[in-house]
This record gives C-alpha cells, sequence and structure tokens, in this order.
C-alpha cells in the first residue's frame, strides 16, 4: 500500500503545480480530514482546500528533496520556490491514509532564508 500511497501524493502535487487546480487534492482527501497546524490549532477538509486555493499556485514551483513511504504514511521533504517575490520556503509534509484517502495532514515550512537562525532556536535572543 505505501508505493500506491506514493503514487497518490506524487499525481496530486503534480496536478496542484501544473493546474493550480485543486480538484484532484480535494478527491484524494477523506471527508473527515484534518490538518494540523504546528500552532496546536487544526483545519477541516474545507478550511484547508481554501487555504491552498488562497496560495500562489500559478507562480509556485516545487522541487521534492525527499519521499518516503512506511505503513499508512507518506512523507515530503520539499523546496517551494515563488519566484516572481523571491521566496523560497523548506517544507516538510506527513500525511497518513486510510482507506485509500488522505485522512490527516502535518505540514512544518520555514523560509529557507531563516534557516541559519532556526538551527540555534534553544538560544536566547539578542535584543
Amino acid at each position: 500500500m505505501t508505493t500506491e500511497n506514493m503514487n497518490i501524493v506524487q499525481r496530486v502535487l503534480a496536478e496542484l503545480v501544473a493546474t493550480g487546480e485543486v480538484d484532484a487534492l480535494e478527491a484524494a482527501l477523506s471527508e473527515d480530514f484534518v490538518h494540523h497546524r504546528p500552532d496546536s490549532t487544526s483545519r477541516t477538509k474545507t478550511e484547508w482546500l481554501a487555504a491552498v486555493r488562497a496560495s500562489p499556485l500559478a507562480d509556485m514551483r516545487v522541487e521534492v528533496q525527499h519521499l518516503l513511504s512506511g505503513d499508512d504514511y507518506v512523507v515530503m521533504h520539499a523546496l517551494r520556490r515563488i519566484p516572481s517575490a523571491g521566496l523560497e520556503i523548506a517544507g516538510v509534509d506527513i500525511w497518513r491514509f486510510d482507506d485509500g484517502l488522505i485522512a490527516e495532514a502535518w505540514e512544518i515550512l520555514e523560509p529557507a532564508s531563516q534557516a541559519a537562525a532556526h538551527l540555534v532556536w534553544w538560544e536566547p535572543a539578542e535584543y
């Protein structure tokens, strides 16, 4: 099942980035899908799809660095670039599958320009 889940992620991502449409993504999500956020809040399927639709998909370039799967999970590490804005974001996405659909997602994003500062996050900030 893990190869099939990886194929779903690759297909959905390719269509999302190529067309800017969320139809394939929406079809791959379970009805009770939950998107877990780093701030301990979560979004429903409807809320998350609205956020994805609002993102600059037409200008986004995604370069997958690693794609791993095991059991019911697929993990992707990727660089997301928005050339017109000069932005580069490193991200890790974790998807949990249930019955062939994405049931949960976790996403950690970090602007690449801030990565060095985040390597020492435990040190007190200088003011």
